[in-house]
């Protein structure tokens, strides 16, 4: 356990850059003081003591503003960043070197009703060991996010999200590939660590640049046609539009 919180404060020191020493780490990060009740609760918990395991974790969002069930499996060398309004529930499982930052939320999205039912279920994300999910992140359901992902700040993600890649937007669509991400590379708040370009984003941008094109050539087209002398409509034809003084282009045939 003491081992444990040491490299959960080292953590901290390696990730945040507005951490002076380990002591303003231990004594004032609510981020790690809401990790550190967890670890007590979650011991209570896999014991069987429910209620005074709820009762530490209570405590804990009162004094951190961070909320994280008892019942959650959570790895080593966990950040928490800021953490004001973070959730994580009960059948969450963290992997090892995992960061978290404010307002993530790893939710279940199960109906509510007959909950008795989903009381032994899996209903909540897995992250694997290394993953980074930027401030706002939704992630929701019993999915998987894989090794090295990370998952940028105010994404909702629904679906499993594969090894090492960048993900960002509603719903949360990969932006860099595995084979572009650097993922020995911290990167704060899940944000690629290269220009990257939302998928639907280009989408849009591609058919606004068809519209242009498109409004253009109508355009051009109107100018074309209001040039152009109007032709005689038929019903209007006599036999003085065929002499030669008025012989009109727009008038095709042979004299009688």
């Amino acid at each position: 356990m003491f081992k444990t919180i040491r490299e959960d404060i080292q953590s901290v020191m390696e990730r945040d850059p507005a951490a002076r020493s380990k002591l303003e780490v231990g004594l004032l990060y609510p981020g790690f003081h809401a990790v550190l009740m967890h670890r007590l609760s979650h011991a209570l918990w896999v014991r069987g003591w429910k209620l005074s395991a709820r009762f530490f974790s209570t405590i804990a969002r009162f004094f951190t503003g961070i909320e994280i069930h008892p019942g959650a499996v959570i790895g080593r060398r966990f950040v928490i960043d800021h953490g004001a309004g973070l959730v994580i529930g009960e059948t969450s499982e963290i992997g090892n070197d995992v960061t978290l930052y404010h307002a993530v939320t790893l939710g279940g999205i199960a109906p509510a009703v007959d909950s008795s039912s989903q009381a032994n279920q899996k209903r909540h994300p897995t992250l694997e060991d290394g993953v980074i999910v930027g401030s706002g992140a939704q992630i929701l359901g019993s999915i998987t996010v894989g090794a090295g992902a990370r998952v940028g700040a105010n994404a909702v993600a629904l679906h499993d999200i594969p090894p090492g890649v960048s993900v960002v937007g509603i719903p949360a669509r990969v932006v860099v590939p595995r084979s572009a991400t650097k993922s020995s590379r911290f990167a704060a708040y899940g944000a690629p660590d290269c220009d990257a370009t939302d998928p639907m984003a280009r989408a849009v941008d591609g058919l606004l640049e068809q519209v242009a094109t498109m409004s253009a050539r109508i355009e051009d087209l109107e100018r074309q046609l209001k040039n152009k002398p109007a032709p005689i409509p038929p019903g209007q034809i006599t036999s003085e539009d065929f002499n030669d003084d008025k012989t009109d282009d727009s008038v095709k045939g042979e004299k009688p």
